[in-house]
């Protein structure tokens, strides 16, 4: 999934998965994007089955990760680390 986006930068058409439309709005509200504190190095990038996000190195980035890790576990969302490509199963 994640190379497929990369490599044709287009997303899959189709219906958005409920559970990330949910882990995209809280995340925002969380950490609003266009905030001068976000820890985004960039825009999130959202299709109908998955949400990209580029950290930026600041102490900002634990709360961030944390964050990330909870709401894909209570959203059932797998997060996928392309520099290591290790993939988390909700709740791990």
């Amino acid at each position: 999934m994640a190379g497929r986006c990369w490599r044709s930068a287009a997303h899959a058409e189709g219906e958005v998965d409920e559970r990330i439309t949910a882990f995209y709005a809280e995340l925002c509200t969380r950490f609003p994007p266009d905030s001068p504190d976000s820890p985004w190095m960039a825009a999130l990038d959202v299709g109908i089955d998955h949400v990209i996000m580029n950290l930026s190195w600041s102490a900002r980035n634990t709360q961030a990760i944390e964050a990330i890790q909870h709401l894909a576990a209570e959203h059932r969302l797998v997060i996928f680390d392309p520099q290591s490509e290790d993939a988390y199963p909700p709740g791990q």
